[in-house]
């Protein structure tokens, strides 16, 4: 999770302009980097972190920036998340997102943790994991997160920024516990989009 707030939020509703997107991103990148570098945020080990110059994006994708349909789901029970780790923090789904991508249908399902709820400054706090055909070659493994508010959800609508999906902090510790994206946020094209594998 970024550890400050949902970075560059994009207009509620309305799929933005190329430049709008243009300085939404470097925004992103910009407030990323920032907190990789800030020990009391990074998750880089000290010796990373002194050598640390940025993060490897992918180029500027604006097709990856997309006006997707959301549907309110919370009826299903609160279920425990699995991590990269024994722990299982409980998490709700509250609603889906169907979108188009490179001409392909597509649906994410968007979560709520239940502990993060009750943390001041994150009672909004929504939550994107999600895995596409780059995992393991130009993007991390294990999958990537996109951070979302409830405020950027207007009248059945979102904008979704893949050049705003980020790795998990457990792609460059082991120390840190992640949520694994359930096979259910499985996008079926490649997202060349958003921060890049270190590998």
């Amino acid at each position: 999770m970024i550890a400050a707030t949902v970075a560059a939020a994009q207009t509620p509703g309305k799929r933005p302009t190329w430049q709008e997107h243009a300085q939404a991103v470097t925004k992103f990148q910009q407030m990323l980097n920032a907190e990789y570098r800030n020990p009391a945020e990074s998750p880089l080990p000290p010796e990373v972190r002194k050598k640390f110059t940025g993060l490897a994006f992918f180029p500027l994708n604006y097709h990856c920036c997309v006006l997707a349909r959301f549907v309110r789901d919370s009826t299903q029970a609160p279920f425990p998340m699995p991590t990269s780790t024994a722990r299982r923090p409980l998490y709700q789904k509250y609603g889906e997102l169907q979108f188009v991508l490179e001409g392909k249908p597509q649906q994410l399902t968007v979560y709520q943790s239940l502990d993060l709820k009750q943390k001041p400054g994150f009672e909004d706090y929504l939550f994107i994991p999600f895995t596409d055909p780059t995992n393991g070659h130009t993007s991390y493994g294990g999958g990537r997160y996109i951070d979302m508010r409830l405020g950027q959800i207007q009248q059945g609508q979102a904008v979704v920024d893949f050049n705003q999906a980020y790795n998990p902090f457990c792609a460059y510790s082991p120390v840190y516990s992640c949520p694994v994206p359930p096979a259910e946020n499985r996008i079926t094209v490649a997202v060349k989009a958003g921060v890049m594998s270190d590998h």
